[in-house]
């Protein structure tokens, strides 16, 4: 029986000398314990060495992917005629037997012995120092992690840094030329800028019409679409309020405008070129977030491998450091997303669920550039589900967003009837519907004599003032002293009783209801006229003293003065 072991230097077939000894798995380890006893066991038959880095690489990458190399059919071919040979793995073995017609071998013992001679690989093939296996292992699996990380010239991120730098320097440097046009052209037809708002469009204008008095005989159907905009134009351009330009300044003028539209042409180009490279190198993460989105954030993390080591955390503020920064400093809340946001889905998402949409696609866009990175495939079917798990959920939110503005978290909400008081299938009522009954008010027996007493009042207040005035003015002037002093009398129980604890308040307020309703009463006719006489004796005197002492205080200023005109 043969053994197929590989090393970086190349395969080595080894001949068992003693097949018994692997019956006994547990015990096999001991026999390579020294070099002396190994030999006993096997021996180096045949080595077939790799040429170079490149051989070496081709042979592993095909082992690794249970495939045998075309120097090793040759090598097997040439030294395992008749033999069995032990592999290392059973996938090989099936190969080998398909292609070679040779018995292959693949078991616990097999896989022992392969340990055993990893033990004393040095020893046993001459040649071979542990000085010179080391950098053959250590360069042949840096070779083999650049090869399965695919770093091909169709997988280079760096075309796609440059291609998006130089597209958003040619928007700069687009926006700037357009306004500079715009400015310039401005002083001789002010009326084209808001007529043609595009920046294109209004190059375009300019360089076929030049002299605004040619906008009559043009015809601009090729670049305006809209026959509006363009009889617009051409009114405007009769009735013009700019200042006339030499031809020499039109010419400077319609060479911007070849800048504009070359430079917007070229613009176009790279955009097409950008999308087909973002679509080859990472698809999953351009079915995502898009072409402009995906190059910028491989832009900002250095490489499609350095932004794949990073979380979705980071991602998700990729842009924003400054903000985040700034947060941290002031301790206030943190950004939601960075240069994430200009990205479709989230565009879609409300103001309120935007945040969480954005956390969402950050995890979905790290697990996306891992596999575009790492991964075999060239497929964009990871994105392309995780986008549609995205838009189900912003769906979800938004639904349950208006299903609790309606008034129930499920939906619209439900109106129950109330059908209590009607028969099952039938609409009509099984109890009657209910009448006013007057019989059932009551009437308070306490008004009925208060309505009499009232009655009463008026019926003498009436009398009083039907009576004559029989009565002599002198009994009146004498009543209405009486009066008069009753009126004093109550004035002062009321100072008394303001000065009393405001425990007794209530009895003074209804004592002062019933002083003023006795004071509202009529009072008798005569007495009332005889008061109006003594009111207008009296204000007659109080003119007269009040003459009186207006004319004494004139004297005593004038005395005043004259006195201190005398001192002086």
């Amino acid at each position: 029986m043969l053994v197929l072991f590989e090393t970086p230097a190349g395969f080595a077939l080894f001949k068992v000398l003693d097949e018994g000894k692997l019956d006994k798995v547990e015990d096999l380890w001991k026999e390579f314990t020294t070099s002396d006893s190994a030999r006993k066991v096997v021996e180096l038959k045949a080595f077939n060495k790799f040429e170079n880095t490149s051989d070496a690489l081709s042979a592993a990458t095909l082992i690794i992917d249970s495939k045998p190399s075309k120097g090793l059919r040759k090598f097997l071919q040439k030294h395992c005629e008749g033999e069995t040979l032990a592999v290392a793995d059973s996938k090989l073995g099936n190969a080998i037997k398909e292609k070679l017609k040779i018995d292959c071998l693949h078991n616990s013992a097999v896989m022992e012995l392969m340990r055993g001679l990893r033990n004393q690989l040095t020893e046993l093939i001459t040649g071979l120092g542990a000085q010179d296996l080391g950098p053959m292992s250590l360069g042949l699996s840096h070779s083999l992690s650049r090869y399965k990380l695919k770093f091909s010239p169709e997988k280079v991120d760096t075309m796609i840094i440059q291609a998006i730098g130089l597209l958003d320097d040619l928007d700069k440097e687009l926006n700037t030329y357009a306004m500079r046009v715009r400015e310039w052209y401005g002083w001789h037809f002010p009326e084209l800028t808001k007529i043609v708002t595009d920046n294109i469009q209004y190059a375009k204008v300019v360089k076929m019409m030049g002299n605004r008095a040619n906008a009559v005989n043009l015809d601009f159907s090729e670049i305006l679409s809209d026959e509006e905009i363009e009889t617009q134009l051409k009114e405007a351009a009769v009735i013009s309020m700019g200042t006339e330009v030499s031809d020499l300044d039109l010419s400077n003028i319609r060479e911007l405008c070849d800048q504009v539209l070359a430079l917007s042409e070229y613009r176009t180009q790279l955009y097409d070129y950008l999308k087909s490279r973002m679509n080859t190198i990472a698809p999953n993460l351009t079915a995502l977030v898009g072409e402009l989105v995906g190059a910028r954030l491989i832009a900002h993390g250095g490489s499609l491998l350095n932004l794949a080591k990073q979380p979705g955390s980071t991602i998700q503020i990729l842009g924003a450091e400054k903000a985040l920064f700034r947060a941290l400093k002031t301790k206030h809340s943190t950004p939601k997303y960075g240069l994430i946001y200009h990205a479709s889905l989230i565009g879609k998402a409300s103001q309120k669920h935007k945040g969480k949409i954005s956390r969402s696609l950050a995890a979905k866009t790290a697990l996306a550039i891992r596999y575009d990175a790492l991964g075999d495939g060239e497929d964009n079917s990871i994105g392309t589900e995780s986008r549609l798990k995205l838009e189900t959920r912003l769906q979800v939110l938004e639904n349950r967003e208006l299903g609790k503005s309606a008034g129930s978290t499920k939906g619209k909400p439900k109106i129950e009837v109330y059908e209590k008081d009607r028969k099952k299938g039938a609409g009509a009522l099984t109890t009657p519907a209910k009448t006013y009954n007057p019989a059932a008010d009551l009437v308070l027996a306490e008004e009925t004599p208060k309505k009499s007493e009232l009655a009463s009042k008026k019926r003498k207040h009436h009398e009083v003032k039907t009576e004559p005035s029989a009565e002599p003015a002198d009994e009146a002037i004498q009543e209405a002293g009486d009066q008069e002093d009753g009126k004093k009398k109550k004035k002062k129980k009321s100072k008394e009783s303001e000065e009393a604890p405001a425990v007794e308040g209530d009895g003074e307020k209804k004592k002062k209801k019933k002083s003023k309703e006795a004071e509202d009463e009529p009072a008798v006719a005569a007495a009332s006229e005889g008061e109006k006489k003594k009111k207008k004796k009296s204000d007659a005197d109080g003119k007269d003293v009040v003459m009186q002492t207006e004319e004494s205080g004139k004297k005593d200023k004038k005395k005043k003065k004259k006195k201190h005109a005398d001192d002086e």
